[in-house]
């Protein structure tokens, strides 16, 4: 939920995702399949509140949680729901973009997401007052960076890097994206992807999904349980070409 990449490839799609979270915090359990009303969804749940930061649809949908919008806020609980829970309401749904456009978001803690549907991608922004929707290119690669965690300078950093990495590598893999969410950063722990403060914060999974024109593949790796989840299933309704 804190670092995010989007990666488009000549047949697929790549969206890997950090979670960073205190180490006291509960842990997450392993991917799960849940019905939901418009279909089956599949994400790791939040040990605390039950909610997600990443998930997949089998309608193709695939939708990430970074924590924060634009700028590092002060937080003001309590608040009315959890920001993984309010994730599931929004992707509960063929078009996530428009649901997060409706849903009444008073009392919800800033956040954004990155939403692919239909082939098209956006970022939307909520940063307590006003909602943002911004379409964004889907042939472009883009990191994201949680802004309650990295300030522009370091975000510009991050950036810096994974436009190196794009240049280095020849041939982009699933497993080289997982790699570079793992190793990338120049020795600097505390602003590494695999990030560490002192134990008290830290990268505590990664997940990644890839996504063709008819099947979404999850794989998520939990850090502190040592436990590795690899899901794969078709899409229930074949993606339009748009």
């Amino acid at each position: 939920m804190c670092t995010v990449t989007f990666i488009p490839l000549s047949d697929r799609i790549l969206i890997t995702s950090n979670r960073d979270e205190q180490t006291l915090r509960a842990p997450a359990e392993l991917p799960e399949a849940v019905e939901l009303k418009t279909g089956k969804v599949l994400f790791p749940k939040d040990g605390k509140a039950g909610g997600t930061w990443i998930a997949m649809h089998n309608n193709g949908n695939v939708m990430v949680l970074l924590n924060g919008a634009f700028h590092r806020h002060e937080p003001a609980p309590p608040y009315r729901k959890s920001r993984g829970l309010i994730f599931l309401d929004i992707f509960d749904s063929a078009n996530p973009e428009k649901t997060f456009e409706l849903t009444d978001l008073t009392d919800i803690e800033p956040f954004t997401l990155v939403i692919w549907q239909g082939n098209k991608l956006f970022e939307t922004r909520w940063d307590g007052k006003e909602k943002y929707i911004t379409p964004l290119p889907p042939h472009t690669p883009r990191i994201w960076s949680s802004a309650t965690l990295y300030d522009d300078q370091v975000v510009a950093k991050r950036k810096a890097w994974f436009q190196a990495w794009l240049q280095e590598t020849k041939y982009i893999t699933t497993e080289g994206v997982r790699q570079f969410h793992e190793f990338g950063g120049d020795g600097d722990e505390a602003i590494s992807l695999r990030m560490n403060r002192a134990g008290i914060l830290q990268t505590v999974s990664i997940t990644s999904i890839e996504i063709t024109s008819d099947r979404s593949i999850m794989h998520y790796r939990d850090f502190n349980a040592g436990l590795v989840s690899v899901t794969e299933w078709f899409h229930a309704i074949k993606q339009n070409n748009q």
